[in-house]
């Protein structure tokens, strides 16, 4: 096992921060927040404090032309992503012009495997014919330039909402409003970091929301909505930030925890519904049920389905209709598990006996192209090397996925691969690309070499896991969980604290689940104080050694609390294990 500490983990907390319980003082000081100011912003983050709005690019501009299309009784479109992170963003738009009384204006969310990412021409063309005058797009729109100038030649304004980083050559939106606008936009120089927005790393809901934000700042009185109306829309802010792993400070910070608690007392149908089929309460909603249970069954829409399933559950009023959509979406999400696993298997076989290559080439005609990242990133976890995964037959070829394990950048192997494709795109650590028919049966060959020819960069020696401080199980209980509670909701930038508990006993094990793939152990002191760990996925020979009973052992762990059968308990949920001696 390979951990480093964090800085506070082990050394004196700064006085500043001495009136915050001992351990939530060196959480917080382990995250940076080394003032009292700092500090108690973070735990209790004030809604007031967030930026203005109209500090945003194009934000006047923007909300002065929804106006104006309101006023005209104008058509216009919202134009969402298919993930767990537009479809919320959407909801907001839509919830807005419902509040107001506007009726004239659709959801549109594009068909993840007959459309693709972002605008496309189809679909503004079809928006051109039947008299669109205002196209606004969520979390996405940010390097369509030749989609964004064929919908304002056509006679429709495109107000571009989205998060994404910006390309040399910008759309010629009629608004761009995206909080990674620099200062010197007009050029955009790439080694200026400094944003006109105090905060660049919204996600595309958290946008779309800072847009209704401005627009009702400057007319919600003449559409006579009621001053904080807005705070109603922060779920749906929640739930994009919480599932599109953005950082959870500044304005992030305000969205993951006042999203919550809007979420945990939802009047949603479709929300009701789904909480009601996963057996989770409401008020006990958390981040982990967010990233784990909703974002999947939101996003299962578009990888199996069509993604207005999961706007229509998210945005319906009907409670009917919402347990269909419930239901439909928990059934389609285990078909996506169902299918990853079969994958899985046939991957398994294959490489059962071949011998390493660089990075793995892997795919079938047959399989879904909504599943094809997440079988990549299932690949590199397995076999820690990156993986390129094809699929989702078309007329043209196929479609691919690829993640990264950190040795090497996937996109510019593929830049110095790109005659092998029909096109690609991505960032350093995933990626798309579609290849034909014919470099398909290349493409092992030719990303190998690439590859190979490639300095590798040493991966980190620790995965990660930094240690907050060290624990003892006699200390692990009701009392330690409240000074950890105020740092939550836990993700990107803010992760779940991490301890160590040297030299246990391990007094009980056993494996649990449908499958038995899970595993629970107990583990003692020498004063026989006793907690419970478990990790899913895992078995008696998932670490270094085998764990046999009796013997001692160091556990890096997070602790959480669980709640089962109208019974909650303290446990631990473990990282590693390292057997002592």
């Amino acid at each position: 096992m390979s951990y480093s500490f964090s800085p506070f983990a082990d050394k004196e907390i700064p006085k500043s921060l001495s009136l915050f319980p001992e351990l939530t003082a060196r959480l917080l000081a382990n995250r940076g927040l080394l003032t009292e100011e700092e500090a108690r912003a973070f735990v209790e983050p004030r809604f007031e404090d967030m930026y203005d709005p109209f500090l945003m690019h194009d934000m006047e501009r923007a909300v002065v032309r929804i106006f104006e299309a309101i006023e005209a009784k104008e058509k216009i479109v919202i134009y969402s992503d298919y993930d767990c992170d537009g479809i919320p963003g959407g909801t907001i738009l839509h919830d807005l012009f419902k509040k107001i009384g506007y009726e004239n204006f659709e959801n549109y969310i594009p068909h993840r495997h007959d459309e693709g990412y972002g605008l496309n021409h189809d679909a503004v063309d079809e928006f051109i014919k039947r008299d669109v005058k205002l196209l606004i797009t969520v979390d996405l729109g940010s390097t369509d330039v030749e989609e964004v100038a064929r919908a304002q030649v056509g006679g429709i304004d495109v107000i571009i909402t989205d998060h994404h980083e910006l390309p040399p050559e910008l759309p010629r939106a009629f608004a761009l409003v995206n909080p990674k606008v620099r200062k010197n936009t007009k050029t955009l120089e790439h080694e200026n970091t400094e944003y006109l927005y105090p905060d660049a790393m919204l996600c595309g809901a958290g946008v779309a929301f800072k847009l209704v934000q401005a627009f009702l700042k400057k007319y919600g009185e003449y559409f006579n909505v009621h001053h904080g109306w807005e705070k109603w829309l922060l779920d749906m802010a929640g739930l994009g930030t919480l599932s599109d792993m953005v950082p959870l400070r500044n304005e992030n910070r305000i969205f993951a925890y006042y999203g919550l608690m809007v979420l945990q007392k939802t009047k949603r149908p479709g929300l009701v519904s789904l909480l009601k089929k996963m057996n989770i309460e409401p008020r006990r909603l958390n981040e982990e049920d967010i990233g784990f249970m909703i974002a999947p069954r939101i996003n299962a829409a578009s990888r199996m389905d069509i993604p207005m399933r999961a706007f229509e559950l998210l945005s319906t009023t009907d409670h009917e209709h919402a347990k269909t959509l419930a239901d439909h979406l928990s059934r389609i999400n285990d078909d996506r598990k169902t299918s990853v696993a079969v994958i899985m298997r046939e991957i398994n076989k294959r490489f059962k006996d071949r011998e390493d290559t660089p990075l793995i080439v892997v795919g079938n005609p047959s399989w879904n192209a909504g599943v094809l990242g997440l079988i990549a990133s299932k690949i590199v976890e397995t076999y820690n090397r990156p993986a390129f995964v094809w699929g989702g037959e078309t007329d043209e070829g196929f479609k691919g996925s690829c993640r990264g394990d950190g040795t090497v950048n996937v996109v510019e192997v593929m830049r110095l691969t790109e005659s092998t494709f029909l096109g690609f795109g991505g960032h350093e650590h995933a990626g798309g690309f579609s290849v034909s028919h014919e470099k398909v049966v290349i493409l092992e060959k030719a990303l190998c070499e690439t590859a190979l020819a490639l300095p590798v960069r040493e991966k980190s020696t620790h995965n990660g896991i930094q240690i907050d401080s060290i624990l003892e199980v006699k200390n692990i209980n009701s009392r330690t969980l409240a000074q950890i509670k105020p740092l939550a909701p836990f993700g990107v930038g803010n992760p779940r604290p991490v301890f160590l508990l040297k030299n246990v006993k391990l007094c009980g094990a056993r494996h649990f689940g449908k499958e038995n793939n899970h595993l629970e152990i107990t583990i003692c002191d020498e004063r026989d104080n006793k907690i419970k760990a478990i990790k899913f996925f895992a078995g008696i020979h998932s670490f270094t050694r085998p764990l046999v009973l009796g013997m001692y052992i160091d556990l890096v762990c997070t602790i959480e609390e669980s709640f089962f059968a109208g019974k909650n308990e303290i446990r631990l949920r473990i990282l590693d294990i390292e057997c002592c001696g």
